[in-house]
């Protein structure tokens, strides 16, 4: 089964080796028909610590690297 990749903006980079990304999709509603933008965040690994806030990035699926890390930044 392929990784998932999703593309994001980074919105912390306090945290040593971790970023946190938001992701947002649109997609349209099925009753109401309108656009409708949701966002998620995610921790991400960042090894060497090279992406500042406001950076647009893309993330990739990987093994659980801590209890709330499971993608790497690409």
């Amino acid at each position: 089964m392929p990784k998932r990749v999703l593309q994001g903006v980074v919105i912390s980079s306090k945290a040593d080796k971790t970023v946190t990304i938001k992701v947002e999709r649109r997609f349209r509603h099925p009753i109401y028909k309108k656009t409708i933008k949701v966002s998620k965040k995610y921790a991400a690994h960042d090894p060497h610590n090279q992406y500042k806030e406001g950076d647009v990035v893309k993330i990739i699926e990987s093994r659980p690297i801590s209890k709330t890390k499971t993608w790497v930044v690409l």
